[in-house]
């Protein structure tokens, strides 16, 4: 039994993991947003916090046990120059996971793992977009409840002219009948006056 077993095997072995984790953490330290599957982005944004928040010391024994994971120099230096300082004094937290729904092809649930201080403009927008699809949804709703206002006033008024028709047809064909019926007794006292002839 996995009592108490933190984290998630990816269906990897170990050393796939620690790889796929090390490339996941480089990608998203060169590109600063990244999109993958949930399980994977919440492995590597714990992998990456914890490197960034041993980066956040600044001396040597730290830079070089970051250095064992992140391989790629350029991203290195970019960690320890640009992004340490752009996050501040910020205490934890540095990355977020937005999901996105499934992906089309397998099913799998996809999210952007992303540097929280790169992309706060970009989540703005999209919470924007957000509003106003749901503002939208409801104008469309709003529209429906309008539409069935009229179409019950039009449906009431189609009914009461319906009624108008059918009872305008039924005085005239009560008068055909009266007519026929009429006809008939004439033309059977006519019948009955050539019989007796």
């Amino acid at each position: 039994m996995r009592h108490a077993v933190k984290g998630r095997k990816l269906k990897r072995t170990t050393s796939h993991k620690k790889a796929l984790l090390e490339n996941l953490a480089i990608a998203l330290l060169r590109h600063k947003k990244i999109k993958t599957t949930v399980a994977k982005a919440k492995e590597a944004r714990s992998f990456v916090e914890k490197l960034i928040t041993k980066a956040r010391k600044g001396d040597l024994s730290s830079r070089r046990y970051v250095a064992r994971f992140i391989k790629d120099r350029e991203v290195l230096k970019e960690l320890f120059s640009e992004i340490l300082v752009k996050i501040g004094d910020r205490p934890g937290g540095y990355t977020r996971v937005v999901k996105l729904g499934s992906r089309r092809g397998d099913g799998a649930d996809l999210a952007i793992l992303e540097l929280v201080d790169y992309n706060e403009g970009e989540v703005k927008s999209v919470k924007k977009k957000e509003e106003k699809q749901v503002e939208a949804k409801k104008d469309i709703v709003d529209g429906k409840e309008e539409k069935t206002e009229a179409e019950k006033t039009a449906a009431s008024e189609s009914k009461d002219e319906e009624q108008s028709n059918i009872e305008d047809v039924n005085k005239d064909s009560g008068t055909k009948e009266e007519k026929s019926s009429d006809d008939l007794n004439s033309e059977s006292e006519s019948n009955a006056e050539k019989k007796e002839n």
